[in-house]
């Protein structure tokens, strides 16, 4: 009797695990903001997030890759596909994460040091919901008057993701001490830290 019972336990457990697998429990946003070695690095620092990939979106499979995206013509952003669970951070908390410390919205074609559309200012929506709610939060930045300039940042719909090269996966924990990264990427996670203390991990 007790083995049949266990039996029938474990095969209830097993049932409710088929029924709700971790990754139903997580979204998947995509931002562009400039060096993606610095958006990453922000986004792996927030509460709720699960990982973030650098790469390229915006534009066709075959230029995906670094040199060819350098060169400003290819249509991709450096992006960052970030995976998040919901009941941690919310995609419009990323939103805010993003607009407040990630770049300057601002910049047409641009972030600090780097020049080209490959580094625009671009949320690339998954469904219906991301792009309402991506379009909602810059009209309530720009009716609030948050930014001094026009918001430049493009709201377009992914078409798809692709991962860049390996050595550009963990840029800032790879290499702690570049002084890219010392000048224009450790400022952006201390910004973090400070201004969203409560989602910083």
């Amino acid at each position: 009797m007790k083995r049949i019972f266990a039996m029938l336990l474990a095969a209830a457990m097993l049932g409710c695990s088929a029924a709700q697998p971790a990754s139903a429990a997580q979204e998947t946003a995509v931002f562009a903001g400039g060096c993606f070695w610095g958006v990453e690095a922000v986004f792996e620092h927030v509460k709720g997030v699960i990982d973030v990939r650098s790469g390229y979106a915006g534009g066709q499979k075959e230029t995906a890759e670094y040199e060819t995206v350098s060169e400003g013509n290819s249509g991709h952003a450096e992006s960052v596909e970030v995976r998040f669970d919901p009941a941690k951070v919310s995609y419009e908390q990323l939103l805010e994460v993003f607009f407040t410390v990630v770049h300057d919205p601002t910049q047409l074609n641009r972030q600090g040091p780097d020049v080209g559309t490959q580094y625009r200012s671009a949320i690339f929506f998954m469904n219906e919901k991301q792009k309402t709610a991506a379009e909602a939060y810059i009209s309530k930045l720009k009716v609030s008057k948050a930014f001094s300039q026009p918001i430049v940042t493009e709201v377009s719909e992914l078409k798809q993701f692709f991962s860049a090269e390996d050595y550009h996966q963990d840029y800032m924990k790879k290499n702690p001490e570049d002084p890219y990264i010392v000048y224009h990427d450790v400022p952006k996670v201390k910004a973090l830290k400070e201004k969203f203390s409560a989602l910083y991990k």
